[in-house]
């Protein structure tokens, strides 16, 4: 049999065993595997993560072929490149994922941690420990590295966890599934810990949404359309991850080289992703200055500009001078190739493409209310060398993570230390930013007495 036919033969299976149950029934066994779980010992669940990260080696070739059926059926059906680019797994995205499983091993285990310890009154010994949030459901477009990610952060946490994935992904993670359950039951932990929902039915998300009491939390993760109807529909309490209309701003005051790397890096490097920069907000004191450099670097790595009215000119004469516009070559910006007129709708898409608005304003008061306007709370930059300027911007931009002279690229779990994440939350009850370990866990008070009682 071909590894092809192989992996097409697994996958099947997988979706078969999916498809079988209901929502409520695989709810119902996740909800059974985490009683046992949530009492595990540390070294067994950091056993069954190395056993995870190494079944993901062992059946590279397999989960690649899976992953290549996925691919060719998005290519055929005309699906845009950023969100290929999302669903791709290759060599190294795989040994990635197996190395976050192993990160996350190497971490400090949470559960148990204690958060308060005090005597009450009475003399009763109260201590506050962390616990598993219990049966986590996540709802996801296509990427499958989430798949492995959510697995892994769950079961490091001591969560069962429903997976329903986005059908552009089925292949894909019905493959992924059936080996991280098989490595599960390898080590003796109940392979329902990681549960795979149905995608290829919509049905399967309204059942998700309606599990009150099956499912502790819901986790929606994908585009702003996904995130909006479950926040809307769901009766499962619900961590909204919210999309990425992230900014950058160029203040007056800005190092001209370092917005121009920070620029093309938090566009450029990965535009797919959701801390991707997708709005540019530049003082007009610096639009002759400093836009130039800037709209030329975009454009050589093929970055669309989408300006407003008072940058258009500016982008259109640079492009033109550079002999980048393609146009009537007058420098009037009224045929530009690469360059659009940005309307309202522009300012707060996220285009996760290579493509960026551009809009002007008076100063960083004027940037900070435009930004918290627009934004999604993500992620936001200020590119300055005037300290008042980062200060000001720092403390009253209203976003999950802000920052000071550096791209909005290095939003990320692993990049703040905490291993895989499961999302990055964009609201302000329980978690934000990105989610790591602690963002599983709940809490949950133990008291000891000799026995007193309430006077």
């Amino acid at each position: 049999m071909s590894t092809t036919t192989a992996a097409a033969g697994t996958a099947a299976a997988a979706a078969t065993t999916a498809s079988a149950l209901t929502v409520e029934e695989w709810a119902r066994r996740a909800r059974k595997a985490a009683a046992e779980l949530g009492v595990s010992t540390t070294q067994q669940r950091n056993d069954a993560l190395t056993a995870m990260a190494a079944a993901l080696q062992a059946n590279e070739d397999e989960l690649l072929s899976a992953n290549a059926r996925d691919v060719e059926a998005a290519r055929a059906a005309g699906t845009n490149e950023g969100l290929i680019d999302r669903l791709m797994l290759d060599h190294a995205r795989l040994v990635g994922c197996a190395d976050a499983l192993l990160q996350l091993r190497e971490f400090p285990d949470v559960l148990g941690e204690v958060i308060d310890r005090r005597t009450i009154s009475g003399g009763v010994e109260m201590e506050q420990i962390r616990v598993p949030l219990g049966v986590v459901g996540m709802i996801y477009e296509a990427r499958p590295n989430v798949t492995v990610d959510s697995a892994g952060i769950a079961l490091k946490t001591g969560n069962a966890i429903l997976l329903r994935g986005g059908s552009l992904a089925r292949h894909s993670n019905d493959a992924l599934i059936a080996v991280l359950r098989e490595a599960l039951a390898s080590t003796g932990l109940p392979e329902d810990c990681i549960c795979p929902i149905d995608a290829t039915s919509r049905e399967t998300s309204a059942a998700l949404m309606g599990a009150r009491g099956l499912i502790d939390v819901l986790i929606p993760r994908g585009g702003a359309g996904l995130i909006a109807a479950v926040v809307e529909q769901s009766k499962v309490p619900v961590i909204e991850t919210g999309s990425g209309n992230c900014h950058i701003y160029i203040e007056r005051t800005a190092d001209v080289e370092r917005a121009t790397a920070i620029v093309v890096n938090a566009k450029c490097q990965r535009p797919s992703v959701c801390n991707a920069a997708e709005s540019l907000v530049i003082d007009r004191a610096a639009l002759s200055s400093l836009l130039p450099p800037i709209v030329r670097a975009l454009r050589e790595r093929g970055v669309t500009i989408v300006a407003d009215s008072e940058s258009y000119p500016v982008c259109a004469q640079t492009l033109d001078e550079d002999g980048l516009a393609g146009g009537d070559g007058d420098g009037d910006g009224s045929v530009v190739a690469g360059l659009e007129h940005a309307t309202e709708a522009d300012f707060a898409a996220e285009y996760l493409d290579l493509t960026i608005s551009v809009k002007v304003v008076e100063d960083y008061r004027e940037a900070v209310e435009h930004i918290n306007r627009y934004s999604t709370h993500h992620s936001e930059a200020i590119i300055t060398s005037d300290e008042a300027a980062a200060d000001y911007f720092l403390a009253r931009v209203d976003s999950a993570a802000v920052y000071a002279n550096a791209s909005t690229r290095f939003t990320d779990g692993g990049e703040f230390g905490l291993g895989a994440e499961i999302g990055i939350s964009t609201q302000k009850l329980h978690a934000r930013g990105p989610m790591g370990l602690r963002a599983l866990t709940s809490s949950k008070y133990l008291l000891h007495g000799a026995g007193q009682v309430r006077a």
